[in-house]
């Protein structure tokens, strides 16, 4: 029962630190002129912010970092926002 709960708060955890990701790469979409990006280089500026955000989240319940194909289904969860 234990387990179950910690698992839901660390799945809440990391649904509420992609939502935050995402407001925090839309405010930082700003080019060097001030202005905010527009077109391919705020879609690029997007996914790269969005990749380095999940990147410092996929460790395991060891502490270690992911690997691998759990690395993989976690990127993708993570950068989708489910």
């Amino acid at each position: 029962m234990l387990k179950r709960i910690m698992l839901a708060a660390v799945v809440t955890t990391f649904a509420m630190g992609a939502a935050f990701a995402q407001e925090s790469c839309e405010s930082k979409a700003v080019g060097k002129d001030g202005k905010a990006l527009s077109g391919a280089a705020k879609t690029s500026f997007m996914k790269k912010c969005a990749t380095d955000a999940c990147e410092a989240k996929a460790v395991g319940s060891d502490g270690k970092k992911l690997a691998g194909a759990a690395k993989t289904s976690f990127m993708k969860k993570c950068q989708s926002g489910a």
